[in-house]
């Protein structure tokens, strides 16, 4: 039996029943892809690494557990992951003073007033809640296409793959959802500029 032929979902369930091989292949199917993704985010090579091999112990430990139930879906299962695991790489290096690399100690790189960049922030993630509650009200398909195109990061042919419809729909239907996402926040009298 050829395993590479296999879909995904299919490898997953062999992978679940036992199939320690089935893993590597759905890891090397990906692997391009995820990398890439989580380097674009990162832009460090042993950032990267760390987090390309978290998500596939997260993914394994999940799969372990029996939890995995996105029908089909693995790869953008994969890639929210990955996703999450790079913002909490943002979150943990945020945190850390940030010392100049010299002689000349500088107080104000340690202390500096982050209150205005805080307060920013939070402007920030009210505005992405906002549009998040607002994208759950877009019908299905708009929705869907949305979600993968900005979360996901998914090109418009994987799109396409993913939905089995052509690229052009998959293009209308995320103009769509983008001119009725606008409606909403026009309606709602949401800022989007803090």
């Amino acid at each position: 039996m050829n395993f590479k032929s296999l879909s995904d979902a299919q490898l997953v369930n062999n992978y679940i029943s036992g199939q320690e091989s089935a893993l590597s292949i759905l890891i090397n199917r990906h692997q391009q892809r995820l990398y890439g993704f989580i380097f674009s985010k990162v832009y460090d090579r042993d950032a990267t690494e760390d987090i390309f091999q978290d998500t596939f112990v997260k993914v394994i430990k999940t799969l372990k557990k029996g939890k995995y139930n996105e029908q089909g879906k693995f790869l953008p299962w994969v890639m929210r992951i990955a996703h999450n695991l790079v913002i909490d790489y943002f979150r943990k290096n945020n945190r850390m003073p940030k010392f100049k690399n010299n002689d000349d100690f500088d107080i104000f790189s340690v202390i500096s007033d982050g209150s205005a960049n805080a307060e920013h922030r939070l402007v920030d993630q009210q505005i992405l809640d906002h549009v998040r509650l607002l994208l759950e009200e877009l019908p299905e398909d708009q929705k869907a296409v949305i979600k993968m195109r900005l979360y996901q990061d998914m090109s418009f042919k994987e799109i396409s793959e993913n939905t089995g419809v052509s690229i052009n729909t998959a293009l209308g239907r995320m103009r769509y959802g983008l001119i009725n996402l606008r409606k909403m926040i026009e309606k709602h009298n949401i800022s989007l500029i803090n």
